[in-house]
């Protein structure tokens, strides 16, 4: 088995890949599902003027109207058919996953196995729907608020605008479901690392014309980019980090004279269990009262208050920065307690006989499991927070574009590593096949 396992790793390259037909497949669909959804995002909505709409743009992108046109890569910049992206069913996943910890009925249909994700899964549809609606009449509603932007506004653009966006939103979760099934990798991550690296190459012109105009300095310029190189290293790094806790399975006698089992494994507890969550909804939740207050100041003349909240919520402010490390700490927390269940992991070791050396099977696991994920989980909160923070204040003195941040970053070399960990897994599936094929070959002769 050994020397198999050293041949299979030996052999595992470019030929291998040439040879797996089925991964060749998955790949080719990838990407045409890709292709299909960067050409939605240049469909524009109906009834909307671009040459106000680019200059609304222009005055609103360093807002949440900047962070969510990153997500849709590009797609809230032009108003077209997919500007909502896949959003509104990450925040009802979320949602339906919160429910879950507090409703005993999605509580049992989670422990009902195949047959209670597909019920979670059409809660978490009707979710996005009713979301998705409620955020495109928000923008109908805003787009008509601003000058010149809507040609005819009234009751028939807010019906059309909620019946496009929505549906457009709608698409966007089938696709990602049709990728993860029928193609490689996560379909959701797929379609949000999709719109960030699409728009990556403006972003990258932008800057360099920025150089050229010289609100830029070449040093300042080769700074961000050895910078991001340093943060994508250290993402790796430590999204390949583990904390492997040692599982011991009894022996057990199966004859007189014959033992089986005792066996040794690992469990592995990821350093940054929560992923990009946390920053994706600091970065909201803070970038939303900075965004109204600049709506409503245009609309309203200004006011007091609103301009106080505009300026210390600005980036690169002491207070901005502040909440924003705390509300990554938050949600880091709050999601890994969503994501990982010491407790169910703990009952099923005790069920099929596993157990962590010098820890009693049962509550005290569960304690000992909660404990270390518990210690490793500041440390990827930290990680998060520093990963995040040390490029936001490059977005916010320098006018880096938000895809030099931190949390584009997080999600392009998260994603990145995924995909590439699938199509490993999916060449030595293949290869293994093959050699299996091989060894029946050469038994048949003999």
């Amino acid at each position: 088995m050994a020397s198999a396992a050293e041949q299979l790793a030996a052999n595992l390259n470019f030929s291998a890949f040439s040879k797996a037909d089925e991964l060749k497949k998955r790949i080719w669909f990838t990407l045409g599902a890709l292709l299909v959804y960067r050409l939605g995002t240049y469909i524009p909505m109906p009834g909307i003027n671009p040459v106000a709409l680019a200059e609304l743009f222009r005055q609103q992108s360093t807002g949440i109207i900047g962070l969510f046109n990153m997500f849709s890569g590009g797609a809230v910049g032009r108003m077209a058919i997919f500007a909502l992206a896949i959003m509104p069913y990450i925040s009802a996943s979320i949602i339906v996953q919160l429910m879950t910890t507090v409703s005993p009925h999605l509580e049992a249909l989670k422990k009902e196995g195949e047959q209670g994700r597909k019920v979670i899964n059409q809660y978490t549809r009707y979710g996005t729907v009713a979301l998705a609606a409620v955020q495109a009449y928000g923008i109908a509603v805003g787009l008509e608020g601003q000058q010149n932007v809507v040609v005819d506004p009234g009751l028939f653009f807010r019906l059309s605008t909620v019946v496009t966006l929505t549906g457009g939103t709608m698409f966007l979760m089938w696709l990602g479901e049709q990728i993860t099934a029928r193609g490689i990798g996560n379909g959701i991550s797929l379609i949000i690392f999709a719109g960030i690296v699409a728009e990556l190459p403006q972003a990258l012109a932008g800057t360099l014309e920025l150089s050229r105009q010289g609100a830029l300095s070449t040093g300042l310029i080769l700074a961000v980019m050895v910078m991001a190189v340093a943060v994508i290293a250290f993402i790796v790094y430590v999204e390949r980090a583990q904390r492997r806790l040692l599982i011991q399975y009894p022996k057990r006698q199966v004859s007189q004279n014959k033992m089986t089992g005792g066996e040794s494994s690992h469990l592995p507890l990821k350093l940054n269990t929560a992923g990009v969550i946390p920053p994706i909804f600091a970065s909201s939740l803070l970038l939303l009262p900075t965004t109204i207050a600049n709506f409503s100041a245009s609309q309203a003349g200004g006011s007091g208050w609103l301009s106080v909240i505009t300026t210390h919520l600005a980036h690169g402010r002491p207070l901005y920065m502040v909440l924003y490390v705390a509300l990554i700490v938050f949600f880091a927390f709050f999601y890994t307690a969503i994501v990982f269940n010491p407790k169910e992991t703990a009952d099923n070791l005790k069920k099929y006989g596993g157990f962590i050396p010098g820890i009693r099977p049962g509550d005290r696991t569960a304690e000992y499991i909660d404990y270390v994920l518990t210690r490793i989980t500041v440390v990827g909160a930290a990680y998060i927070a520093l990963v995040c923070v040390i490029p936001e204040i490059l977005i916010s003195y320098a006018a880096v574009p938000f895809y030099f941040g931190g949390t584009s970053l997080l999600i392009v070399v998260s994603v990145t590593m995924d995909t590439v960990a699938q199509v490993q897994g999916h060449l030595y599936a293949a290869q293994y096949e093959g050699l299996i094929k091989k060894a029946k070959l050469r038994g048949k002769r003999r």
